[in-house]
């Protein structure tokens, strides 16, 4: 008899089938799905036949059914929207990603300033030495009888 065996999704104990001795994964939908989309990710990435194959059969789908992506997104007006939101932050993300390791400035001096960084994304912009922005300055303002007066 076959000793049991943890699934490596579930972390469930299972005992392998009689036929299959070598089983790893129990039998559950959801794991069979995962160990079958695993393998054909590892496949895809280390055979280029199978990858080819694969892009073809994509290709051929989509010829087949021109309209599938455009019908689809008038039945589902909310994932369209959410889709778009999604993207707008992943683009301002990318953009503030570039700017948070440039380091153009190279011949910096010490200066006895603060910088306040505001806005609700500043704190992607930490390491950043170069950045487009709008700078406000505040002196510090000293009354005039302490200027005059040398004591």
């Amino acid at each position: 008899m076959n000793t049991p065996r943890s699934c490596p999704y579930c972390q469930g104990l299972f005992v392998p089938s009689a036929f299959r001795p070598q089983q790893r994964v129990c039998g559950h939908v959801e794991c069979q799905r995962r160990r079958k989309t695993d393998y054909h990710r590892k496949q895809r990435l280390s055979d280029p036949a199978y990858d080819q194959v694969c892009r073809d059969s994509q290709a051929k789908w989509r010829a087949a059914h021109p309209d599938y992506h455009r019908q689809w997104r008038q039945k589902h007006p909310q994932a369209v929207a959410s889709n778009r939101q999604s993207q707008r932050r992943r683009d301002s993300n990318r953009r503030l990603g570039d700017l948070v390791k440039n380091n153009l400035a190279s011949d910096l001096k010490p200066f006895a300033a603060k910088v306040w960084l505001l806005g609700q994304q500043g704190e992607d912009l930490a390491k950043n030495n170069l950045a487009i922005s709008q700078v406000v300055i505040f002196q510090e303002v000293v009354a005039r009888a302490q200027v005059l007066d040398p004591s």
